[in-house]
């Protein structure tokens, strides 16, 4: 078991959701990305999802792209991401970790080396936003074998009768893709998590992560009123790119987590 389900069902005993921040790996630098990486669970975030820079990255939006191309400037490599996470665990053993990218970098480290490489730096999941389900077993069988969960997207346009067809072999979470379309470009509503959320939760069991539409304190207590985590990407990445070359840009950026955290930890009773 990975430290995912024990988080999740830690956090169902406290009776409230999950925030979990997300940051490209190596943004805008590797020491800079470290010391957000290391700072983030105190500051608030309960998983962590880190995200593996990829020159073509057709599901984010503006935001995460220009991220994703200062990591890329700062010379980060899938072994500099891996590293990164091995640091990470030498102080914090408990927060779960998910590797978020695409599917070239990990066949050109080759799949099963690269999870062997994961599971051994600490990694407990991997979402592949481009790996249709269809083509799971080029990844899945080398995850499960290593002891990592696959986390699989589930969005508003996945009808109920392939609902159980995307979620066949997930563990971890559910990760529902709040929007259509590209990260960062517009925002989920009450209104519609209310629809979908129940709609999901027929389909699984697992705990259910909303994202791509989350970026302020309110939307993230929105959502983890219906679901059971709220990602935020966007909105971090967004006050890297307000802070570059500024000596108070990790602390911004923690401080940004710890409001988001405080609104996530005071939904369910505020409801």
């Amino acid at each position: 078991m990975t430290r995912i389900a024990p988080r999740f069902a830690a956090l169902r005993r406290e009776g409230r959701g999950a925030l979990i921040p997300f940051i490209e790996a190596w943004d805008p630098d590797a020491t800079a990305s470290a010391a957000l990486l290391r700072g983030l669970p105190e500051a608030g975030a309960d998983l962590i999802e880190l995200g593996i820079p990829f020159t073509d990255p057709m599901a984010d939006g503006p935001i995460v792209q220009a991220a994703g191309k200062r990591s890329l400037a700062a010379g980060v490599t899938v072994a500099g991401v891996l590293a990164m996470v091995r640091a990470f665990r030498d102080g914090d053993e408990a927060t779960p970790i998910i590797l978020m990218g695409y599917l070239n970098p990990v066949l050109a480290y080759g799949t099963d080396r690269f999870c062997a490489d994961a599971s051994a730096a600490g990694v407990d999941g991997l979402i592949m936003v481009d790996l249709p389900t269809e083509e799971a077993d080029m990844l899945a069988p080398h995850a499960t074998a290593h002891g990592i969960d696959i986390i699989r997207l589930v969005a508003p346009t996945t009808h109920d009768d392939r609902l159980p067809l995307v979620l066949d072999g997930s563990s971890g979470f559910v990760y529902y893709v709040s929007i259509t379309g590209i990260t960062g470009t517009r925002s989920t509503t009450a209104e519609h998590l209310a629809e979908a959320i129940p709609r999901i939760r027929r389909a699984t069991k697992l705990p259910i992560a909303v994202g791509f539409g989350v970026r302020s304190p309110l939307q993230a207590a929105e959502a983890v009123r219906v679901a059971d985590a709220a990602v935020v990407g966007s909105a971090l990445c967004s006050t890297i790119a307000a802070n570059l070359g500024q000596p108070h840009l990790v602390r911004s950026v923690l401080d940004q987590v710890r409001e988001l955290a405080a609104s996530v930890r005071g939904a369910r009773v505020a409801a």
